[in-house]
């Protein structure tokens, strides 16, 4: 049996992509910034509505087993001045509680936000999210999981994952008990085993017209780290993994983390921004995508692997329970 998958607020469909290679069929999926859709549809067949999130009709989607959404996390990050609720953003979560009453419950409902979700305004915010898909007739589970510990991927990337099971309608849960997020794994991947060896282009490189290209020279000195740029100074990242990607790389200015190479300085291309999320080198990059777009879409994403290895957990879970309900079907026949 094929359980089938929509998306809100996809993205590029990193969720999707997660989904997909867990054995998910795609159906449908939902995002408003044009750039990313042009992404999103060289990538993959099914539908996506270019619509904002308020004006699409939940009723005319197609009935799906998994909803999920890598709701807007502005709201509830340090850069989004901790509003939470009080930010038109922060509501969104609300609206993904219409999608999920008008598709008549998905069996299960997947989230992904940035960490600093679970402290926001002292950890209301999280209870408020809690209670909510509680009330609704869902169980809860979230966890924080770390790219470079969950991945194997050499990304310092925190996020939170919540995944909820639907109710039975006693309120009892069959789903719940069977379900765990993945444990850690080790971090055999390199940052070198991301890194373009070969003809990359000049443009990606800093050379001595650039204002700070002196302090660069002075203080990148190491091959094996990814370096980046803080107005005044270099700042090494030693843990031997890529910092947090983030949207901001696709803003201008010296935003895109910066490597030491035989060729000598250069920031990181968009493909390796994106091989720092999992994604695999057929993943397409449109042509007609400026560089300034596919940034910013790689710091919007998410980590693939991370996102694959918690659906087969969702996955395994529908297997237990459907192997479970065709056995008291066979008893019931018996008797």
């Amino acid at each position: 049996m094929k359980y089938k998958v929509g998306s809100l607020y996809a993205g590029v469909g990193g969720i999707c992509l997660g989904f997909k290679k867990a054995g998910f069929d795609l159906q449908w999926a939902n995002e408003i910034d044009k750039n990313a859709c042009i992404t999103y549809r060289a990538n993959f067949e099914h539908k996506i509505y270019e619509e904002d999130i308020w004006l699409l009709d939940p009723n005319n989607l197609k009935k799906v087993d998994v909803l999920t959404a890598g709701f807007p996390c502005q709201p509830f990050s340090v850069a989004g001045y901790r509003k939470g609720f009080n930010d038109d953003r922060g509501n969104h979560f609300f609206r993904i509680i219409d999608y999920i009453n008008a598709l008549d419950r998905p069996k299960a409902v997947f989230l992904e936000n940035v960490k600093n979700l679970t402290g926001h305004d002292k950890g209301k915010t999280f209870k408020i999210i809690e209670q909510a898909m509680r009330e609704n007739g869902y169980s809860f589970h979230a966890q924080v999981l770390n790219s470079k510990d969950f991945g194997n991927i050499p990304q310092n990337r925190e996020r939170i994952y919540i995944v909820c099971f639907k109710n039975e309608e006693d309120g009892t849960n069959k789903y719940e008990k069977y379900f765990e997020f993945p444990q850690s794994i080790d971090l055999s991947k390199k940052i070198s085993d991301i890194l373009i060896k070969d003809n990359v282009e000049e443009k990606f490189y800093y050379r001595e017209d650039k204002y700070m290209y002196q302090k660069l020279k002075e203080e990148m000195t190491n091959k094996d780290t990814v370096y980046q740029w803080r107005r005044q100074y270099t700042r090494e990242n030693k843990s031997n993994v890529c910092p947090t990607l983030t949207a901001n790389m696709g803003t201008g200015g010296h935003n895109v983390p910066l490597i030491l190479t035989e060729n000598g300085i250069r920031k990181l291309t968009p493909r390796e921004c994106f091989s720092f999320q999992g994604y695999n080198k057929d993943f397409i990059l449109p042509m007609n995508v400026g560089n300034s777009q596919l940034y910013k879409q790689a710091g919007n994403s998410v980590t693939v692997n991370v996102i694959e290895r918690i659906a087969i957990n969702i996955m395994n879970v529908f297997k237990k329970v459907e192997k479970q309900d065709v056995k008291k079907k066979q008893l019931v026949n018996e008797i």
